[in-house]
């Protein structure tokens, strides 16, 4: 309870002003709807009972006009109450919308990977509605109606002890009563939110996936896997609605056998005198007046149930441990001032989960300057490399460092900068094309966007759309091809001018003739860059200085391509599966070898 009150003054800045405000425009409110049963009480007793206000008796619309009065004000201070409520509601959802959304992007990258996108998005705005209702709401409405209570009770004790106090008896039944649905209800309303999360990541799974959904024919599948989730979804939320219509069922017999014993003895004691007959009207009043909103409290303890579950999903991210990040709104770092940017893997091992390595003992030397290949299987480790030199995963075991420094030591912000990565799947943004290269330097003039779109050899494929570099792209770039996005991608890499460039095979997808083409573009434009190629087509690599050859995590070889050329090992089998002869000959001829592989 104490870390829910504490989340909720934390969101609650810029809105305390409202929240208090409509607390005690609220608190106006009950106050003047508690003064119109006295004036009813007064009216019959004392001006038609002929209590010798004989003023009031030829002037009836003075106290018509009082009872109107009241209400107008009433009126304009419900009207402040739920205007403060908007004010403060609204602001605390965005502040909490905001700082999750923060939160969520320095996450790191194995805190993603145990959470469900879905899931995420529920978290961020189904839950915060729920929280957001109940702080400033149904919170407000239990201050409201315990002032209520207070205030009703001191009246019906003023004009009936004993009438007052069998009241009071029918209030602990209903917050013991509701108390007991409270539990139920929230175990039930857990596994409902789940569901929904469950629902919503199955849609978000299958609208990013439609071309994958199309292609494979799997649309029967996916609804059928949309039914199944969509029917444990509903079954849910019946069994919830049917345990709320027992509870509302029971409670409605509980509130009706209060009213109705309230007006049989009420009427009993005005009959033998013990009260008037204008505080028996005024009582009964006041008991209508309390039976709905204490029977709203067995609602508001229903519904708590709901919110302490959403304030334990939006705290789950909430203490999610934070990547080291130095951007954004972190304090600013001192400039990293390196001689040289070598990058050293030194006996690096590496695993996501417990069980096998993904890289065993790899040691390898990137100098500044040079182009590094890596070549391996499905599996072998070769994204894993580029996840632990951007630190999207924390090294576990040996050292990697830029420059002599290791990179658990530079700043994260510093990192990403100075390292530009290409990604074999990359992501494009619902935005134009020149949004979408221009997201690595917002800043960059539309010449240095078409430069950079040049080098990659994507500007003429840009021009023959209709409207150019302001062409939209569908949702993670759906509308353009596969190579098309990788070489969007590599543009948007090349304006970061980043001194450590990394091409995860982001090639796979266009042809040897577009692949040489950009090979030669970035020669020429990017001459003092290091650059780290991964790739799995020979004709990628074998322009590199080094190749690294890698095989199931572990170093299988390393040497530049006319020295592995002569060894017997993968890099040769690969080599002889995947170039033809003519183009076997033409590669030998440029390296110097000869066709039998000798140098």
């Amino acid at each position: 309870m104490n870390r829910k009150m504490e989340l909720i003054l934390r969101y609650l800045y810029g809105s305390k002003r409202y929240f208090i405000c409509a607390a005690a425009a609220s608190f106006v409110t009950t106050a003047l709807n508690a003064v119109t049963p006295q004036i009813f009480r007064f009216c019959i007793d004392e001006v038609l009972g002929g209590g010798g206000y004989m003023w009031l008796e030829e002037h009836l619309w003075f106290l018509s006009l009082v009872i109107v009065l009241v209400a107008v004000l009433s009126g304009s201070f419900l009207f402040i109450t739920r205007a403060c409520t908007a004010q403060a509601g609204e602001n605390f959802a965005k502040n909490m919308r905001d700082e999750l959304f923060s939160h969520v992007q320095r996450l790191p990258m194995s805190w993603h990977d145990k959470n469900q996108t879905g899931d995420i998005i529920q978290r961020c705005t189904s839950d915060v509605e729920v929280i957001r209702n109940f702080v400033v709401t149904q919170l407000l409405e239990v201050f409201r109606t315990v002032f209520l209570v207070a205030i009703s009770f001191t009246l019906m004790m003023s004009m009936n002890r004993r009438l007052s106090l069998m009241v009071l008896l029918f209030v602990p039944v209903i917050v013991v009563y509701s108390a007991v649905f409270y539990r139920l209800i929230a175990e039930r309303f857990t596994k409902a939110d789940e569901a929904e999360g469950e629902l919503s990541t199955v849609v978000q799974e299958n609208a990013t996936g439609v071309r994958v959904v199309r292609a494979f024919g799997r649309e029967r599948f996916e609804m059928e896997r949309f039914r199944e989730k969509n029917e444990a979804f509903a079954r849910l939320w019946i069994r919830l609605g049917t345990l709320s219509g027992i509870y509302w069922g029971v409670g409605d017999l509980i509130t009706g056998l209060q009213v109705t014993a309230v007006i049989v003895l009420g009427a009993t004691e005005a009959v033998h005198g013990n009260m008037s007959v204008g505080e028996f009207v005024a009582f009964a009043t006041y008991n209508t007046v309390l039976v709905w909103p204490v029977r709203g409290l067995g609602r508001i303890l229903s519904d708590m149930s709901k919110a302490g579950v959403s304030f334990e999903r939006v705290d789950y991210i909430i203490h999610g441990q934070e990547e080291a990040y130095s951007g954004g709104k972190m304090k600013a770092q001192p400039p990293v001032l390196l001689q040289h940017l070598d990058i050293v893997f030194s006996h690096v091992s590496f695993s996501y989960e417990q069980g096998e390595k993904v890289l065993d003992d790899v040691s390898f030397t990137i100098p500044q300057g040079k182009t590094f290949g890596i070549l391996g299987g499905t599996g072998s480790g070769k994204s894993t490399i580029v996840q632990l030199l951007t630190r999207l995963y924390e090294l576990e075991e040996g050292t990697i460092t830029i420059g002599g420094i290791d990179i658990r030591k530079l700043p994260l912000g510093w990192l990403r900068r100075h390292i530009g990565v290409v990604l074999q799947e990359p992501f494009l943004y619902s935005r134009t094309i020149r949004e979408n290269i221009a997201a690595s330097r917002p800043a960059a003039s539309m010449e240095e966007i078409q430069d950079a779109a040049r080098t990659a050899c994507v500007d003429e494929s840009i021009m023959n759309f209709a409207d150019g570099y302001e062409t939209l792209v569908g949702e993670r770039g759906v509308t353009l091809s596969g190579g098309q996005r990788q070489r969007v991608a590599i543009a948007r890499m090349l304006l970061q001018k980043a001194p450590v460039m990394v091409f995860d095979d982001s090639l796979s997808a266009v042809d040897a003739e577009t692949d040489h083409q950009i090979r030669q573009a970035l020669k020429e434009q990017v001459k003092d860059a290091t650059a780290l190629l991964i790739s799995h087509r020979i004709t990628t690599l074998m322009g590199a200085d080094q190749i690294l050859v890698l095989n199931r995590g572990r170093t299988e070889e390393i040497g530049t391509h006319a020295e592995l050329i002569q060894k017997n090992g993968i890099y040769r089998q690969i080599y002889e599966i995947q170039m033809t002869g003519s183009d076997r000959r033409q590669t030998l001829f440029q390296t110097g070898g000869s066709a039998n592989g000798s140098i």
